[in-house]
């Protein structure tokens, strides 16, 4: 709701005659909270209902977080404005610790994702990785009756919310390579609407956009999705856009990373971006990430979500 609510003031401000009206859901993201995405479904738990909305003409467009969005939309389907991103790293929540380093073995750490869980096993194989599903509060709240010393969240939610000062520690990239689009907003509406696009299109911010196009190429040439432990990272230096990725089991036994660098600008810079992803997916595919992915999707290996 932070996000339509968000986008909605930003509207009003380009169209102050325009009348913008949310239509509030629940999608099914939000209503399975006992099992992890990876064994229900994954992204496209978050959007599908709002997909049916539009479809049906009960909603004009959707407003994702897009890390949440899969790599390929439906047919009939487009994001047509990123907005300028927040904050794309994970933030460390504890009241007992600082930092990772400083937590003593078996150590209980919540998360929802199989990224963080295998980049968490990778560099502290002594703490436990826990499951930990909910919305924000009911996450914090697990946190704060002693279920977890830590959970790991993404930065952005908590700023977006006014939590920043529950943020004990904004994670290194190093550490915690960010999720494909993470801090991002992307706003989907039906193809077949150009001149809801133009309308929207004031909302875009071209550098995120940018950054997101390349890591989103990433996650579609290894078959992102919640059931994949994927990261990928896009920055900026100048007109120079850099990215790192990484593919790994989820157990941390096995991880292979890139980075790769190009100018992005100009009439093509989208299509460059395209490429820059598309260059560091082909670069991990070469370290062995076909085998992990073939591990992952293998129903009888250890390593495959259950």
């Amino acid at each position: 709701m932070w996000q339509a609510e968000h986008v909605r003031a930003a509207l009003q401000q380009y169209y102050p005659a325009c009348d913008v009206s949310i239509l509030g859901m629940t999608t099914r993201g939000d209503q399975i909270l006992d099992r992890t995405l990876s064994k229900v479904g994954g992204k496209g738990l978050f959007v599908k209902e709002l997909e049916i909305a539009m479809a049906e003409g009960r909603a004009d467009l959707a407003v994702h977080s897009l890390k949440d969005v899969p790599m390929e939309l439906p047919e009939g389907f487009a994001l047509t404005a990123i907005m300028e991103r927040e904050d794309p790293r994970d933030a460390l929540v504890s009241s007992r610790f600082a930092s990772l380093d400083e937590m003593p073995a078996g150590t209980v750490v919540g998360t929802s994702s199989l990224r963080r869980e295998a980049a968490l096993r990778t560099r502290y194989p002594h703490l436990v990785i826990q499951p930990l599903r909910g919305n924000l509060d009911t996450r914090l709240a697990k946190l704060d009756r002693g279920d977890y010393g830590a959970i790991i969240l993404a930065a952005a939610g908590l700023k977006r919310l006014g939590l920043a000062d529950r943020i004990r520690a904004v994670l290194d990239p190093v550490s915690s390579l960010p999720a494909a689009g993470q801090g991002a907003l992307g706003i989907e509406i039906p193809s077949g609407r150009p001149e809801l696009a133009a309308w929207l299109a004031p909302l875009n911010h071209a550098p995120s956009a940018l950054a997101v196009t390349a890591e989103r190429a990433v996650s579609r040439m290894l078959g992102g999705s919640c059931q994949v432990p994927l990261a990928a990272h896009a920055r900026w230096e100048g007109t120079k856009l850099h990215i790192d990725a990484f593919v790994a089991l989820p157990d941390g036994s096995r991880c292979v990373r890139a980075q790769f660098a190009a100018v992005v600008e100009g009439a093509n810079a989208s299509s460059l971006a395209e490429a820059l992803g598309e260059a560091v997916a082909q670069d991990l595919l070469g370290q062995g990430a076909a085998d992990i992915l073939a591990a992952l999707a293998d129903p009888a290996s250890p390593q495959a979500p259950a």
